[in-house]
């Protein structure tokens, strides 16, 4: 009897199905392809799924979204997050379209995902296009401390400037910084525009309401701390990667938004200087849900630069 509970039990395990990611494609697979990669480490694609990928498929591409392994909805307790298993992930992606190559839409933490896995894989990559995404991430904590520090003066805050005072102490590498500043990041409304269109606030309405929208808001905080543990995420600098698949002649641009308080107008400037200034769009009433916030030109951007 102890045999065959052990055969069960056994057969059970074995027929378990594999860890599956959450994946939707859209639009005619005849056309580019192109993968977005959503930002975090935590977050998932939904605020880009619910907005943005149709209306992208519509101009002529073929758009795959997907959450990444312990993120949003691809939950898996076994999750490593490492950026090896992200990359074995995303070539699983690839497989599962039928892929051979790909542009990838790299937003926020996405952006770095994008440029690691093109350096490692550049024939698989068409281009990399940085959407509010950090080249080093060192420098958006500064960033984010300078431009709050300024507010709270002004506010004569005197509370949030003690706060802040208490952060400049910390280790500027760990993980507890760097939720520090989000979180004033996120206090000061660093992430959305000061002005929203028309189209801007019904695709932000268009969130609030879908069934899917529910899921934007939500953060995984195992994987903040995964790829902090296993990357060092917090301290990353992306200038030689870049530099590396410039060499490569590979495809890169950036679109950011003036109203995006993670990047000094600076870093912006810094970026064209690596890339080139015609390669880097800096949008007027934008902020870093750049293809909400200003939809229109980023997909006119990507269909100038993708064809």
């Amino acid at each position: 009897m102890k045999n065959i509970l052990t055969l069960i039990i056994a057969f059970v395990i074995s027929s378990a199905p594999a860890q599956t990611l959450y994946s939707k494609a859209f639009g005619d697979k005849k056309n580019k392809a192109l993968i977005f990669l959503h930002g975090g480490p935590g977050y998932n694609c939904a605020n880009f799924e619910v907005t943005s990928a149709q209306k992208l498929a519509d101009a002529g591409y073929y758009v795959i979204v997907y959450d990444r392994r312990g993120e949003g909805r691809s939950t898996d307790a076994k999750a490593k997050f490492t950026f090896e298993e992200t990359f074995t992930d995303l070539n699983a992606v690839y497989k599962q379209y039928g892929l051979q190559q790909a542009g990838l839409i790299g937003h926020s933490f996405g952006g770095i995902v994008a440029t690691l896995y093109a350096e490692k894989f550049p024939q698989q990559v068409s281009a990399v296009i940085l959407v509010g995404a950090p080249v080093a991430l060192q420098e958006t904590f500064l960033t984010i401390r300078e431009s709050s520090k300024k507010l709270y003066l002004a506010k004569n805050d005197t509370m949030n400037l003690m706060y802040l005072g208490m952060i400049e102490k910390m280790d500027p590498k760990s993980i507890p910084y760097a939720s520090y500043c989000f979180g004033h990041a996120m206090q000061n409304g660093f992430y959305s525009p000061k002005n929203r269109s028309e189209e801007a606030t019904a695709l932000y309405k268009t969130l609030a309401t879908d069934s899917m929208g529910k899921y934007a808001g939500q953060m995984t905080y195992q994987a903040p701390q995964g790829f902090w543990t296993n990357e060092h995420y917090t301290s990353l600098d992306l200038t030689a990667a870049i530099k590396n698949l410039l060499v490569k002649k590979m495809n890169i641009f950036g679109l950011y938004g003036k109203d995006d308080g993670l990047y000094s107008a600076k870093q912006v400037q810094d970026l064209q200087s690596l890339i080139g200034a015609d390669k880097v769009k800096y949008l007027d009433d934008c902020s870093h849900n750049v293809f909400i916030d200003q939809q229109t030109q980023f997909i006119g951007a990507l269909k100038n630069r993708i064809k």
